[in-house]
């Protein structure tokens, strides 16, 4: 039975402390840059109770410099670097209970090696937001290696989630408090009702 998104937005959630924290689980908050998935991120992880992973932290120098200098990353960038979290995120899991981590994984290939490298069940929740919106957050975003001339090639390399992934849609706009409170719900439902996959979040 899927589980209606409207259902998720009303439902009240008790303290943190109150809830078990789920285990063996890795949560990654995904999307273009500006999207908002590091703030999610943190976000959740505080909520779980749970270490966080900063994506952009495993780019080697090579592609900061890269897009620092406004270049975009192709797959030779990006496969060295996604397996660098993929094993940071399993080390991190090697105590037990769950982890967060922020990371683009813009295409479906990119989401499916960091499954692979994950031995634990593995959630996306995508940040969407419009291209001006976008670009308003990061024209005002300082001291960031990723210039807002890359937010075009950012969404031209996005494949949106197929309907077999489990990823869960979420409107960027939407406070990140609140954007945290309907995730934590979606992780909190059982799993026969969380892995139908793409459920997009209505703004009605």
């Amino acid at each position: 039975m899927r589980l209606p998104v409207r259902q998720l937005r009303g439902r009240r959630l008790p303290p943190s402390s109150s809830l078990a924290r789920p285990a063996g689980l890795a949560v990654i908050a995904m999307g273009v840059s500006g999207s908002g998935k590091s703030t999610l991120g943190a976000l959740l992880a505080q909520r779980l109770d749970c270490p966080f992973l900063e994506g952009d932290d495993f780019h080697d120098a090579r592609a900061v410099a890269k897009m620092r200098a406004g270049q975009p990353l192709d797959d030779e960038d990006r496969w060295p670097w996604l397996d660098r979290l993929g094993a940071a995120i399993g080390d991190t899991l090697a105590s037990g209970g769950a982890v967060v981590a922020a990371c683009s994984a813009l295409r479906r290939r990119y989401r499916e090696r960091l499954r692979e490298a994950i031995p634990v069940p593995t959630r996306f929740v995508l940040l969407d937001a419009s291209h001006d919106e976008l670009l308003r957050r990061l024209s005002q975003r300082s001291g960031h290696y990723m210039p807002a001339s890359l937010l075009d090639s950012q969404l031209a390399t996005l494949e949106r989630p197929g309907a077999d992934e489990t990823v869960f849609t979420l409107d960027a706009a939407e406070p990140p408090e609140r954007l945290c409170d309907i995730a934590h719900a979606w992780l909190q439902t059982p799993r026969t009702a969380a892995d139908l996959g793409h459920q997009p979040l209505s703004s009605a």
